[in-house]
Parts: structure tokens; C-alpha cells; sequence
């Protein structure tokens, strides 16, 4: 399959930088790790916004008309759980009218395929700029699933996805994936080790938010 162009956005910012270190600290709780998902959240979704579509308003402030813009349509928020739904709530603050549809994908703990356990998705997404959140790009095999399922629906393209962290194999494999994709994150590590971890990384998102599943 011929490689669609993925454009890549590495936020630099001083707090995404301090939030993302306190992310990394094994010794950080996971209240702690928390607070610092949605504040780097906060930051990169920003910056993953920056081009949505907007219209021209005129508003009335207490001393004149002045013009102003709000965002064109809703955007559609897609969080890939379990790990997403930390940056969903620093999303619903920064776009507090989007749609939420959320995809439940699960890594094979041996051969690292991604399955699907759970889509709530629109029928159609046609003209919905769509925001995936996952905060980490791995392999990218869940969040290729998880953009084909939006893709299949008529989302637009590009489709954004917003992470925290995200490995060189992973967006060479989402370069192959056919789709159009725009990845803003606050890093691109060095690599995966033998188990498909990010290295350096910061550990299992998913666990060190919520805790272990068993």
C-alpha cells in the first residue's frame, strides 16, 4: 500500500516539557499522574485545534459590537480506551460542545495486534473534523484501527490524533496505513523495546492512571 502523507507536530512548550517529565517519574502517584496527563493534555490538544474550522461572529461586549469567530461545527472527540479517557477531560474543557464517540482496542499482550472490544461511533462523520486521543503512539496498531473506523464513516481527512508520546516505529507504520493523518505530540522517543513499551517512555499510561485491570 502506497504511504499517505502523516504530518507530525512536536509540541515545545516549557509546562508541556515539566508536565511530561513528571509523567515519566516512576516515583510520581497515580493522583499525581492524573493532574499531569490533563495539564500536557491541555497543551497539546491546543495545539491540535489550531486548524479547525471556524466562522465569523459578531458580538456585543458591554461597551461595543466587535467581530469575533467561534469553531464552524462540533468536532467529534475519540478517545482509544483505557488510556485516552485521561486526556478526555482537558478535551471536553477546551471544546466543551464536541460529540464524544469512544473505541475500546486492546494490544495482544504476545503478538501486539490490536482487537476491538467496544465502538460507539456516528453512523456517518462526514464533515466532522474528529480528535483521537490516545496518549500513547506505540506501534500504532490501535490507533490505525481506530482511524479506519472513523475513515470507514466519512471523517475527513486529515484525521488528528493527539498524544503525549510517540515512537519512530510507530508513526513509520501509520505512514503505511493508507490514511491521511496529522499526529501532534510532546515527544518522539527513542524507540520500542521487546515488548512494544516506548523507551524512555513513561510506563503502562493506562495503569499508572487508573491501576492495573486485575
Amino acid at each position: 500500500m502506497v504511504g499517505m502523507p502523516v504530518t507530525v507536530t512536536i509540541v515545545d512548550h516549557p509546562i508541556a516539557a515539566e508536565a511530561l517529565t513528571n509523567l515519566r517519574d516512576q516515583n510520581s502517584s497515580n493522583q499525581v499522574f492524573r493532574a499531569e496527563m490533563r495539564r500536557l493534555s491541555l497543551i497539546v490538544i491546543a495545539e491540535a485545534t489550531r486548524s479547525v474550522p471556524t466562522r465569523k461572529v459578531r458580538v456585543t461586549t458591554p461597551l461595543c459590537e466587535t467581530d469575533g469567530i467561534q469553531i464552524a461545527q462540533r468536532p467529534v472527540l475519540v478517545p482509544i480506551l483505557r488510556a485516552g479517557l485521561g486526556m478526555l477531560p482537558a478535551a471536553m474543557e477546551l471544546l466543551p460542545d464536541a460529540d464524544i464517540a469512544v473505541v475500546g482496542v486492546q494490544r495482544d499482550e504476545v503478538t501486539h495486534e490490536p482487537s476491538e472490544y467496544v465502538a460507539k461511533l456516528p453512523a456517518r462523520l462526514d464533515g466532522r473534523h474528529c480528535i483521537v486521543l490516545d496518549p500513547m503512539l506505540a506501534t500504532g496498531g490501535s490507533l490505525e484501527y481506530g482511524c479506519k473506523l472513523l475513515a470507514a464513516r466519512g471523517a475527513p481527512q486529515p484525521i488528528t490524533i493527539a498524544c503525549v508520546l510517540a515512537a519512530p516505529e510507530g508513526i513509520a507504520y501509520l505512514e503505511k496505513s493508507g490514511m491521511d493523518l496529522h499526529i501532534v505530540t510532546a515527544s518522539i522517543d527513542e524507540r520500542l523495546n521487546e515488548n512494544a513499551f516506548i523507551v524512555p517512555g513513561l510506563g503502562d499510561a493506562g495503569d499508572r492512571q487508573f491501576g492495573p485491570p486485575h
